[in-house]
């Protein structure tokens, strides 16, 4: 992973964290622990066009 990719993924987990904090429920454990899953998932392989949603 380049030095952007960790900034992207460490970017992830913290948004995750004070998501799970602004809602007072769950454990930010799952979002922090996926966050380089979502990251290349979202990169790599997902393909999203707001142009062309179909």
């Amino acid at each position: 992973m380049t030095s952007l990719d960790e900034l992207c993924v460490n970017t992830i987990r913290m948004l995750s964290a004070d998501g799970v904090e602004k809602a007072n429920s769950g454990h930010p454990g799952m979002p922090m622990g996926a966050a380089t899953v979502a990251y290349v998932l979202w990169t790599r392989f997902l393909k999203h066009n707001p142009g062309n949603p179909d």
